[in-house]
């Protein structure tokens, strides 16, 4: 007759209860690994799909704000709710986005992650989600999704783009690392959760608070400056918005990679050392 296990106690509270935040820790560790060694058909194929998520929740965001006459602070939540859209895409259905990502540094920094596979993985789902992206843009200006409302969010995607590429170099940099400091703790928190309900509240607040706040999330802003960029070419558009010829001029490309540069650049500070950084020396630092 087969001897039963002893049983072990610590199981009784893992069965019920979220991950502790040692447990998140190996286990971040371990899909780090997962994600740096991933082969590269995949690996764009989710980037991809990741960038139009994000975009999906962009574009529900710039609906949602349009016109809504909720004030300040409560239009701004309600928008960073509706972005909520693209992460929780992102999560439960499995794909590969570059924020989330920066966690791999988790890896790096117990060496269980080359650097070479980790700019390797970063490098290839950052193309991928601008490919995702961008794809976005041009399916949304050519639907006429910008005409809803009487030319209205077409007007608002304009406003927020013409905002975006207007924010010098620092500014930029630093509600790039506020931002992704908030997105890679949302990610954090899943990683605690067992269910797709845990998955999707752990989701709502960081990110929403994101949003509310006005930071950059880089590939967000994949889709928000090309589809302002593509708008800015209507003169529809432009006559309507109010905005200034010179509140216009950075609609280009170099506007574009003016504010993705250091968007990219906080991103990576954000996630990386206040997150991923910050939990490997508390908990994994040490740890063979």
């Amino acid at each position: 007759m087969d001897k039963v296990p002893p049983v072990d106690h610590r199981l009784d509270k893992i069965l019920f209860d979220a991950y502790a935040p040692v447990v998140i820790a190996e286990h971040v560790e371990v899909v780090s690994q997962r994600k740096a060694h991933m082969e590269i058909v995949p690996l764009l194929t989710l980037s991809v799909l990741a960038g139009a998520y994000i975009a999906f929740g962009a574009m529900l965001y710039t609906v949602t704000v349009t016109n809504s006459g909720l004030g300040l602070g409560l239009e701004r939540v309600v928008g960073g709710i509706s972005f909520c859209l693209g992460l929780i895409l992102v999560v439960v259905g499995g794909a590969e986005l570059f924020t989330g990502n920066v966690l791999v540094v988790m890896g790096w920094a117990h060496r269980k992650v080359s650097t070479t596979a980790l700019v390797r993985s970063w490098a290839f789902v950052f193309v991928g989600n601008l490919v995702g992206a961008l794809g976005m843009a041009g399916m949304a200006y050519w639907s006429g999704f910008m005409h809803m409302g009487a030319d209205a969010v077409g007007v608002t995607a304009l406003k927020i783009a013409a905002a975006k590429v207007a924010l010098p170099f620092d500014v930029a940099f630093i509600r790039g690392v506020l931002c992704n400091t908030l997105v890679c703790l949302a990610i954090w928190l899943c990683f605690a959760a067992r269910s797709v309900t845990d998955k999707i509240l752990a989701i709502i607040f960081p990110i929403t608070a994101f949003v509310a706040l006005g930071f950059e999330h880089s590939v967000a802003n994949m889709y928000f400056i090309p589809i302002g960029i593509l708008t800015a070419s209507d003169a529809g558009f432009v006559s309507a918005s109010g905005l200034s010829a010179e509140a216009l001029s950075n609609l280009d490309a170099q506007g574009f990679m003016g504010n993705l540069l250091p968007v990219t650049l906080g991103n990576i500070v954000g996630g990386g050392v206040f997150v991923a950084l910050s939990y490997f020396l508390v908990y994994l630092r040490g740890k063979k």
